[in-house]
């Protein structure tokens, strides 16, 4: 699977802030879903999906780094 050019670019740092700040919009969003404020119902979608999208990024950086460690006490 192609990784995201734009993920991919961010640092650690920055993808956590992006993810933080979409969990932020994710719970607004839901709030106004609830009380029948929201306009665009696929936006909740949209960036449940951006959120997914984030942890995966991160996740798969700190395989990258457990396996970089592993490879080094093993050589």
């Amino acid at each position: 699977m192609a990784r995201s050019n734009a993920l991919e670019s961010m640092s650690d740092a920055d993808l956590v802030a992006a993810l933080d700040e979409a969990k932020d919009d994710l719970l607004n969003l839901r709030f106004q879903n609830v009380t029948g404020q929201l306009d665009n119902n696929a936006r909740l979608g949209q960036v449940r999906r951006h959120v997914a999208r984030l942890m995966t990024e991160l996740r798969e950086r700190e395989i990258e780094a457990a396996e970089a460690v592993e490879h080094e006490e093993i050589s």
